[in-house]
């Protein structure tokens, strides 16, 4: 009894370490931060495009609309190819070709986001610039390699989501006359929808967050994008770039910047729960089955 509540308390001790550190981070950042935003005015922060520490004016628009830009490229790209590589994993490859690919997938997650910056540099950039325009750095090229590094948290995820659905329902959709796809696409996929929002918004948050690839890619340039072929400059390149010479009120803004990209990550993985709980497994399996029927 007494060793259990040694280890209850140990166990305790470690997850208040973590939410501790979390604490001490958040209210850091905050603390740098929020003077300057109630200095400049939040919607001047927020919705302003001139960016120039030295003149005092601090407008982070391009910077979130840059952003969101590339988030947005990233994730219609590793959606469309994750979510693919789950579906192919799950329903219709035999195991011995799984155990190979899976594991190849999820090992894009261990290269070090570095690589992927270079290759897009030096593979990516000039194949763009030669035959799209612009001058390579671009969006587009960000959208690409972000792709292709939120690729496996989409995949993992969404392989778990659909592993979890039930093998009753995919045997009694297929019993009644539903071809594989069928199933698939009006039992399996709608019985999993939860656990891939889930994922897709994860998938979301790391896009958001990723700095040196994207660095390197971008372009970093403080103007509003138009195409997907301009150069642009994120909130992480952003705060990357200045942070090593900022000082005072610039240094502030830059602090300022990590609260708002901080408040982006937290409201995405707040949704990613919010939807991960919506419904239960059973209820929405059913519901997505009597939908098959129909």
């Amino acid at each position: 009894m007494r060793k259990e509540k040694v280890i209850a308390g140990v166990l305790a001790a470690l997850a208040l370490t973590a939410i501790s550190a979390l604490a001490v981070i958040a209210s850091f950042i905050f603390k740098e931060g929020l003077p300057i935003i109630a200095k400049v005015g939040l919607a001047e922060f927020i919705f302003s495009g001139n960016w120039h520490p030295l003149d005092g004016e601090f407008g982070i628009l391009p910077m979130i609309v840059g952003s969101l830009a590339v988030t947005a490229g990233a994730m219609v790209i590793g959606v469309v190819f994750g979510l693919g590589c789950a579906v192919l994993l799950t329903q219709f490859c035999p195991p011995r070709i799984v155990s190979v690919i899976k594991p190849s997938i999820e090992l894009l997650a261990g290269i070090p986001s570095v690589v992927y910056g270079f290759m897009g540099v030096a593979i990516l950039v000039p194949l763009i610039r030669e035959h799209l325009g612009g001058p390579g750095l671009s969006v587009l090229a960000s959208s690409v390699v972000l792709g292709v590094m939120v690729l496996p948290t989409v995949t993992s995820i969404s392989v778990d989501a659909l592993q979890a659905v039930p093998r009753a329902y995919f045997e009694g959709s297929v019993a009644l006359g539903a071809t594989v796809w069928q199933t698939t696409h009006m039992v399996t996929l709608r019985a999993a929808r939860s656990g891939i929002v889930a994922a897709v918004i994860l998938g979301m948050g790391r896009a958001v967050g990723e700095t040196m690839a994207v660095i390197m890619v971008a372009g970093n340039t403080l103007d509003l994008p138009h195409s997907i072929l301009d150069p642009v400059r994120t909130l992480t390149s952003n705060i990357a770039l200045e942070m090593g010479y900022a000082a005072g009120d610039h240094r502030k803004a830059l602090f300022a910047t990590a609260v708002v990209l901080l408040a982006i990550i937290m409201v995405l993985n707040s949704i990613a729960l919010a939807v991960s709980r919506r419904l239960p497994a059973g209820r929405q399996a059913g519901r997505a089955a009597k939908a098959a029927a129909r």
